[in-house]
């Protein structure tokens, strides 16, 4: 598995074409929270996306760019491969 890092900026965009941007992502795979190796659970900043799936970059973009198409808002998307995630001052789910 490959853990990717997934940035998706909708361009003139509304919070509710966010929202439907979010739908759009988890339905190909996406969270928005990202898990600790202690288990703790956090929030990703906003347009930030997590995925630990068998693809490739170009792979992980495409289902990226699927998504967001489906607000019919033009977008900016970037995808990292990364070999470890490190982070401070996000908030945990659920406080």
């Amino acid at each position: 598995m490959a853990t990717f890092m997934t940035r998706v900026e909708l361009h003139d965009a509304s919070y509710s074409d966010y929202e439907e941007l979010h739908v759009a992502m988890e339905t190909e795979g996406f969270d928005r929270n990202i898990t600790s190796d202690d288990g703790v659970t956090y929030y990703l900043p906003p347009a930030e996306y997590y995925c630990d799936v068998q693809l490739t970059r170009q792979q992980v973009l495409e289902k990226a760019k699927r998504a967001a198409r489906t607000t019919q808002k033009s977008f900016s998307a970037v995808v990292t491969e990364s070999k470890g995630i490190a982070w401070t001052g996000l908030s945990k789910v659920g406080s």
